[in-house]
């Protein structure tokens, strides 16, 4: 898994404004990426591959992503039904881990 941050770094940088801390996440399963680009090349600007976690006020974090099913709804491929559906349990299975953590403090 890679991260950054462009947005919070490019927005001070060229307009100097202060933005909450963010980084997003690469979190692609190469699997799952190759499946979808078999299937259909196109999709590469389409995979769901980031999560964002960004500061939303003192002592409080956000975590956000995409549906990975959106890109079912922009390309009309239904075959892509198995990848959506297996990058969708992947995601929100760490998603749902992530939150008990945090709610156990």
């Amino acid at each position: 898994m890679t991260g950054y941050a462009p947005g919070v770094t490019t927005l001070k940088a060229e307009l100097d404004v202060d933005v909450p801390d963010e980084v997003i996440l690469g979190a692609c399963r190469p699997e799952l990426a190759h499946r979808a680009l078999t299937a259909d090349p196109s999709v590469a600007t389409l995979l769901p591959c980031n999560v964002v976690v960004r500061a939303a006020a003192p002592g409080r974090t956000v975590v956000e992503a995409v549906d990975p099913a959106t890109m079912l709804g922009v390309t009309g491929r239904d075959d892509l039904a198995g990848v959506a559906g297996e990058a969708r349990r992947r995601l929100t299975g760490a998603l749902s881990q992530l939150t008990a953590v945090a709610r156990r403090g």
